[in-house]
Parts: structure tokens; C-alpha cells; sequence
């Protein structure tokens, strides 16, 4: 499974990277600037020809007949506001808030107990050089000892 995992890793990792590198800048750029002969034209075709078919011809709208309206009554009075509305009668006063006082007492905390920590083990130091890969091949060597 650990060596599943690593492949996985190793692979994520050198796509993230390949896709890092890329410009998609330049690449935009590259692909605006080329000349437009290298794509192929497309022919242009006449539309068909499309027969002229004959206008139906429709029915005419009948007239209606005006509606005519009764007149209204004349007996009804017309509506009015008086001339002078009631005054409500007085609204009782709002409450009044309570004051807030301005100054509060201070207090003082009680110390806290001497309470002993538990005992953490320290962080083991995390090593910044690396001596040897054990899977790769020793580079090979700058003289040659065989002699012809």
C-alpha cells in the first residue's frame, strides 16, 4: 500500500509540475499571431432557392356592437371629508429608562493553583541534509582503471 501511495504521490507531483511550467500566455500569444492561411477556408454556398408559396387570405374581423353604459344615479350625495377631524386624546408619557451607573466596583481575582504541567517529550530535530540514496546508481568513475 506504501508503495501505491508513493507512485500516486510521484505522479501528482510531476504533473503539478508540468503544469506549472507552462505559459499559457505565450501560448495565447503564439496562437493569435499565426497567419490565418493555415486553417482551412470554408466555401461559401449560395443560399437555396425557396419557391414563394401564396398568401392565405383570412377571414375579416366582424364589427362589434357599442355597449353603451346607464347613466349613474344622480340621487346618491357625493362623498366628503369633514371639515375638521377629532384630536386623539393625550398619550400617556413614554417610561423613563432607569440610570446606569459610571463606575463599576473592581474586584480582584484569586491567584491560580500551582498546577505542575505534564511532562511533554521534546520535538526530535527533523534532519536537513540527506547522505545517500540507496536506489541510485554510483556515478561512474572520472579515470578509468582499465588499462588496453
Amino acid at each position: 500500500m506504501a508503495a501505491y501511495c508513493k507512485v500516486t504521490f510521484l505522479i501528482c507531483f510531476l504533473v503539478a509540475l508540468a503544469l506549472s511550467c507552462m505559459d499559457s500566455a505565450v501560448a495565447a500569444r503564439h496562437l493569435l499571431q499565426q497567419t490565418q492561411t493555415q486553417t482551412p477556408a470554408v466555401p461559401t454556398m449560395d443560399p437555396p432557392m425557396v419557391p414563394t408559396l401564396p398568401q392565405p387570405t383570412f377571414p375579416t374581423i366582424p364589427n362589434m356592437p357599442k355597449v353603451t353604459l346607464p347613466p349613474l344615479p344622480s340621487s346618491l350625495p357625493n362623498p366628503t371629508l369633514p371639515s375638521s377631524l377629532p384630536k386623539p386624546a393625550g398619550l400617556p408619557p413614554l417610561p423613563s429608562l432607569p440610570k446606569v451607573p459610571t463606575t463599576f466596583p473592581t474586584s480582584t481575582l484569586p491567584p491560580l493553583p500551582a498546577a505542575t504541567l505534564p511532562n511533554i517529550p521534546p520535538i526530535p530535530p527533523i534532519p536537513t541534509t540527506f547522505t545517500a540514496f540507496p536506489f541510485f546508481s554510483p556515478p561512474p568513475s572520472a579515470t578509468s582503471s582499465a588499462s588496453p
